[in-house]
C-alpha cells in the first residue's frame, strides 16, 4: 500500500502553482475546490513519485486544454435520437449511493454493442459522463453528507458477455486508457456481478497482470450479488441487474418509474441530457449546435492494457476453439 506523506502533498502542490495560467485554470474544473485531495490521487497514481505525479498530472491538464474537456459538458450529442442509440448500446448509468454515500455506477458490460455510431461520439459520451460525476454528482455529494466524497462505486454486469465482444477490445482499451491517464484513483470497488464461464476463465489469466492497487479494488460476486451488495447500499440503490429474485431482472422501480439505470428516460440520462443543453444555451455567443461527434485525442493505450487486451484475445480464441470443437463433437 502507497503511503502519500505531506512532504509529497506538499511538493507536488508547489510544483503545480508554479505553471501557467491556463492549467492552474482546468486544475481548478479538476479538484472543485479540494485540490489536496486531487494531488493525492495523482501521487497515488504513480506510487507516490512526485515527479513522475507531476508528468501525470501536467499531461492531464495539456489534455483538458487541448481538446477542450472544460467546455464538453456545453457540447450535446444530438440529435436526440442519435444520443438514445448511444444510451441503447453503451450501457452505463446511475443507480443510487452506498451506505457510505458514494455514488453507485453501473455498467452493462456484456451487453453494450458499441455498433450504432463512431467511436468519437462513445469517447464523448463517457468523458462527459466523467466530468458530470465530478463536477455536479459528486460535489453535491460532498455536500449533501457534510464531508468530502471523491470516488465512486462501479456495478460491472456481465450479462451476455460473448466471444463477439473481442471485437470491442479496441474501444475499451481507449476508454481504460483515457480513465486512467486522466481521472485516476476514481473508483474505490468494482464489483463483477453476472459473470459467465467466459469471464472466470479470462480473469484467472488476466488478474496476475493488474497492478496490485487496482487488482485489490476488484471484487467478483455471486451470482447477481444482490445479497452481498445490500450489506453497503440499500434496495433502491441496485441496479436492476441484481434485484434478481430467480430469474429475470426488474427493470421499474417500486413506485413504478423506470428502473433500468442505462436507460434515457431514467431520471440520471435525462438530467444529464438536460444539463448538457442548458450548459450549451448559455454559451456566448450563442450559436447554433452543430450534428458531429465532439473529437478527442485518443491517448497511446498503456502498455499493462495492451498486455491485458492481447491475453484476453487470445483467452477468447482458445475459448472458441474449444467451443467449436465441442460443437463439432456434439
Amino acid at each position: 500500500m502507497v503511503f502519500i506523506t505531506e512532504d509529497n502533498i506538499k511538493q507536488l502542490g508547489t510544483m503545480i502553482e508554479k505553471t501557467d495560467e491556463p492549467l492552474k485554470k482546468t486544475f481548478q474544473n479538476i479538484h472543485q475546490g479540494y485540490p489536496t485531495e486531487s494531488l493525492v490521487r495523482f501521487l497515488k497514481a504513480r506510487d507516490g513519485n512526485v515527479s513522475n505525479a507531476y508528468k501525470m498530472l501536467i499531461d492531464c491538464l495539456n489534455w483538458r486544454i487541448q481538446n477542450e474537456i472544460d467546455n464538453i459538458l456545453a457540447k450535446p450529442i444530438i440529435p436526440a435520437e442519435l444520443y438514445r442509440a448511444i444510451r441503447d448500446s453503451q450501457l452505463v448509468g446511475f443507480s443510487g449511493y452506498s451506505k457510505e454515500g458514494l455514488p453507485v455506477i453501473a455498467i452493462g458490460v456484456g451487453l453494450s454493442t458499441f455498433d450504432k455510431a463512431s467511436i468519437h461520439y462513445y469517447v464523448q459520451s463517457h468523458i462527459q459522463m466523467n466530468e458530470y460525476r465530478d463536477r455536479v454528482i459528486l460535489p453535491s455529494t460532498t455536500k449533501r453528507f457534510g464531508r468530502y466524497i471523491g470516488t465512486c462505486i462501479k456495478i460491472l454486469d456481465m450479462t451476455g458477455l460473448k466471444f463477439s465482444a473481442l471485437s470491442q477490445i479496441k474501444l475499451l482499451s481507449v476508454i481504460s486508457t483515457i480513465d486512467d491517464l486522466n481521472y485516476p484513483e476514481k473508483t474505490e470497488t468494482y464489483f463483477i456481478v453476472n459473470a459467465p464461464y467466459i469471464f472466470s476463465a479470462c480473469w484467472k489469466i488476466v488478474k496476475p497482470l493488474l497492478q496490485e492497487r487496482t487488482r485489490k479494488k476488484v471484487k467478483v460476486l455471486s451470482g447477481s450479488g444482490r445479497d452481498e451488495l445490500l450489506k453497503i447500499m440499500d434496495y433502491d440503490s441496485l441496479p436492476h441487474f441484481c434485484r434478481r429474485e430467480g430469474s429475470g431482472s426488474s427493470r421499474h422501480s417500486k413506485n413504478g418509474t423506470v428502473g433500468d439505470c442505462f436507460s434515457l428516460d431514467h431520471t440520471f440520462h435525462q438530467e444529464l441530457y438536460s444539463y448538457i443543453k442548458e450548459q450549451s444555451a448559455l454559451r456566448k455567443p450563442a450559436a447554433p449546435v452543430k450534428q458531429g461527434s465532439f473529437h478527442v485525442d485518443f491517448p497511446e493505450t498503456s502498455l499493462e492494457d495492451v498486455k491485458i487486451a492481447e491475453t484476453i484475445e487470445t483467452e477468447f480464441q482458445r475459448l472458441g476453439d474449444q467451443n467449436g470443437l465441442s460443437h463439432s463433437l456434439h
